[in-house]
């Protein structure tokens, strides 16, 4: 079976000649160029409705050429039924020369288009105007940190022109980060604010960020548990400042940013606040007998239990581990040291979750008539042992 000619290849934004199939008289389907308004949810350019259908290629450019130069209409393409007078290798070299002509005239919209701001344009004009000095409202240096590590996470497209992106591009950019949710999250977040900077400003055509996805991973927070041995060792060293917060945190269970702000109660002796998730936030965990000393000395000096960022007791936590000879751990440890106490020495599993504020997913006897007393909670968070 004889293979169908191979046309002159069309530029892109010149249009498309679609063959149909052999068994319709009218067999290709001449299309216009596509509109970079009209895509669809997923960015995806949407084919606009032919211009008509002819039963030859060389009759469909024709059609194209005229819609180009502006001058065709409706019916016309009965009229360029001549062009089949001339021999293929005719038609091929006129068409050759049509687009040669157009490619020349396209050139010049070519270098107009790479003077177009780049993503990184985009955001540096997007930055100052959010956190330069005439800014409208000043905003924190956590969140100005946030912005700049989401962008340095969009590295994919710093260099491609803004209105050229769609929602695949931005898509990737979530699917292909390898860091948790959080970051993930501030990387959308990112791509929504300048979109919406980008949109009244006209440095692009259409608003794809509306459409972006949360990729579908649980969040992964990995963490290596505080040893006996370790315990041990700071148990020793109890009257460090920063020891003595590292111990409550062991045996109280919740998330550092929690501390800037949690409720203390020395009269029944509990903590109350969280962060994070609906079920973390506002619980309440009983003071361990071993620690209710530390939280009253540390209550007594500060008034509070964290006085610091949570960033500078990072770096605090870290030098005073090293300085008692522990191995490097992260504050996120102390959590899931909690977490292993309560499982080693037989805390109840639903009050572990309860303490740790963690959801009980499709289990609605405990999630929702789950309730339990603060001397409930306390006779099995004692039931951990400080050896």
């Amino acid at each position: 079976m004889p293979k169908r000619k191979k046309y002159p290849k069309l530029p892109s934004g010149y249009g498309s000649i679609r063959y149909l199939g052999k068994n319709r008289k009218n067999c290709y389907a001449v299309h216009p160029p596509c509109n970079i308004n009209n895509c669809d949810e997923h960015g995806r350019y949407i084919r606009p409705k032919a211009l008509c259908y002819v039963d030859d290629w060389y009759v469909g450019f024709a059609v194209l050429n005229a819609y180009h130069a502006g001058t065709y209409k409706p019916g016309d393409e009965l009229q360029f039924k001549q062009y089949r007078a001339l021999s293929e290798t005719d038609l091929d070299a006129f068409c050759r020369r049509l687009l040669t002509d157009y490619n020349a005239d396209r050139h010049v919209e070519v270098v107009k288009k790479e003077n177009e701001p780049t993503f990184a344009d985009v955001y540096n004009q997007f930055f100052e105007w959010k956190y330069g000095e005439r800014a409208a409202k000043k905003l924190s240096e956590s969140s100005m940190r946030s912005t700049q590590a989401a962008f340095k996470n969009c590295s994919s497209v710093h260099d491609r022109i803004f209105r050229d992106l769609r929602l695949e591009d931005l898509q990737k950019c979530l699917d292909d980060c390898p860091l948790k949710k959080v970051s993930i999250g501030n990387i959308m977040l990112l791509l929504k604010q300048m979109y919406k900077f980008a949109i009244p400003r006209e440095l692009c055509d259409k608003d794809y960020a509306q459409y972006l996805v949360m990729p579908d991973a649980e969040e992964n927070e990995h963490g290596v548990p505080f040893t006996d041995d370790d315990l041990k060792v700071l148990w020793e060293h109890k009257t460090d400042p920063v020891i003595e917060m590292i111990l409550i945190m062991c045996y109280s269970g919740y998330r550092i940013a929690a501390y800037k702000d949690i409720e203390v109660n020395l009269d029944e002796w509990y903590f109350r606040g969280g962060v994070k998730t609906q079920a973390g936030k506002g619980r309440i965990v009983p003071i361990h007998s071993a620690i209710q000393p530390l939280v009253v000395a540390r209550m007594k000096r500060n008034g509070c239990m964290l006085t610091m960022t949570t960033a500078g007791f990072r770096n605090t936590f870290y030098r005073s581990l090293k300085s008692v000879g522990i191995e490097k751990h992260t504050p996120h440890d102390c959590r899931h040291t909690f977490s292993w106490l309560c499982e080693k020495y037989g805390v109840n599993e639903n009050d572990r979750k309860r303490m740790l504020g963690h959801s009980f997913g499709g289990d609605i006897t405990n999630g929702v008539y789950g309730h339990r007393t603060l001397d409930e909670l306390r006779s099995e968070i004692e039931k951990i042992k400080t050896n």
